[in-house]
């Protein structure tokens, strides 16, 4: 009898991770290598943001917390959610988890049964459908492309649904491919879930706030007030606020489901850290001054590596709305043959011979679903990225 349990094999390795792990084994090895492959803003967390970590622990607030979180953080969520998306919820609607992948996870374990599918469009972040399958649900993909900026089409949406599909995933700006839907694009998909009022909608917001230029954000339950009771609206401070490390992740939802959460999280993990939630207070109902800097950077990076990606033989890449990720097409690039010898026949080919030849680590497409292209995290200075992206084109130009 195998001892592991069968539930594991149907998983695998997180791509981005074990990407990021591979760069640095090399790097540790020696090698000069340009990692773009990990998802974490390189600006450091905001002053007044560790003061209030600090401050936190100089009180003595560091005892066991609520399983859903302290009150002073659980009403910071609700006025974020009235003032940034005009969404109303009651404290008792909303769940603070060690991330927000944390709540992801607990949202599929609490809700899904076997056979139940959860729509994906495609690319996704990597943890999407393995934690479906982890919690016994069925994946099923939906293929953006990019001609359509990869985002999902109403007619695309209403072919998946079936009478097993018990949720969407929605995530906007994308991670990997930083598209973010329009008020006019979201309301098309929504149209479609009203008209299946057994579909419930689960909505990573987690780059919300990395949008630019006259980007307008919204978020499904603010386009279709009648989609309320039936989603699940996720954030977190890891990426607007550079707190990747402090680990809070936060929701707000109907409070049958917020129930559930509790009773599961109560036996998993109780509490978040206490020192991380006084930190995420400060953040969201602090200043905010730090966002338009954050903003402004990343949109002059992202401005940066589309152009020098655009002018690689082989490669194109589209102007992402938000999130600091893009994601080129190789597609023009299989069936050369690289430096090494080898013949590229997939993006995963090419991201592979790109580390070796080049030692700049970006992750394939296939990864997320959705190739050949690939994902490269412009969250690094700007020096390292004119750097990478002269590799990359010269890379392209040695590929016969």
């Amino acid at each position: 009898m195998a001892f592991i349990a069968d539930a594991l094999a149907r998983v695998k390795p997180s791509a981005t991770i074990a990407i990021t792990q591979k760069a640095r084994d090399l790097k540790n090895q020696g090698r000069d290598i340009i990692s773009l492959s990990v998802g974490e803003p390189d600006f450091d967390t905001p002053d007044h943001i560790k003061a209030a970590g600090i401050a936190a622990i100089q009180r003595g607030e560091t005892k066991y917390t609520p399983v859903l979180g302290i009150n002073p953080l659980r009403e910071a969520i609700v006025r974020k959610f009235k003032r940034e998306n005009g969404l109303d919820y009651k404290v008792g609607q909303t769940i603070v988890g060690t991330g927000a992948k944390h709540i992801l996870f607990n949202t599929f374990l609490a809700t899904l049964n076997p056979g139940d599918e959860v729509i994906i469009p495609a690319p996704y972040w990597v943890s999407y459908p393995d934690q479906v399958l982890l919690c016994g649900g069925t994946p099923v993909f939906v293929q953006t492309h990019m001609a359509k900026g990869f985002k999902l089409q109403a007619e695309d949406l209403e072919r998946a649904i079936t009478k097993k599909t018990k949720w969407i995933v929605l995530n906007s700006p994308s991670n990997p491919s930083g598209a973010a839907y329009t008020h006019a694009e979201l309301k098309a998909v929504t149209d479609v879930l009203m008209r299946h009022p057994h579909v419930w909608v689960l909505t990573d917001d987690m780059y919300e706030h990395l949008v630019y230029g006259d980007f307008v954000y919204t978020t499904p339950a603010q386009v279709e007030p009648g989609l309320m009771d039936r989603t699940l609206t996720l954030n977190g401070v890891s990426k607007a606020y550079a707190m990747t490390g402090w680990r809070i992740g936060y929701a707000a939802g109907p409070e049958s489901l917020i129930k559930a959460l509790d009773l599961l999280q109560g036996q998993q993990t109780s509490g978040t850290c206490s020192i991380a939630q006084w930190a995420a207070v400060e953040a969201l109902d602090g200043p905010q001054d730090h966002l338009p800097i954050f903003k402004a950077a990343f949109q002059e990076r992202r401005d940066l590596v589309v152009s020098m990606l655009n002018q690689a033989n082989f490669l194109e890449c589209p102007m992402p709305e938000g999130a600091f990720y893009v994601y080129p097409s190789c597609a023009q690039a299989l069936g050369r043959k690289a430096p090494s010898g080898k013949v590229i026949a997939t993006d995963e080919d090419f991201v592979a011979e790109l580390l070796d030849a080049e030692g700049v680590a970006v992750v394939q497409g296939t990864a997320f679903g959705s190739g050949p292209n690939f994902r490269i995290s412009y969250a690094a200075s700007t020096a390292v990225l004119e750097d990478a992206c002269m590799k990359i084109q010269r890379f392209c130009s040695s590929l016969k």
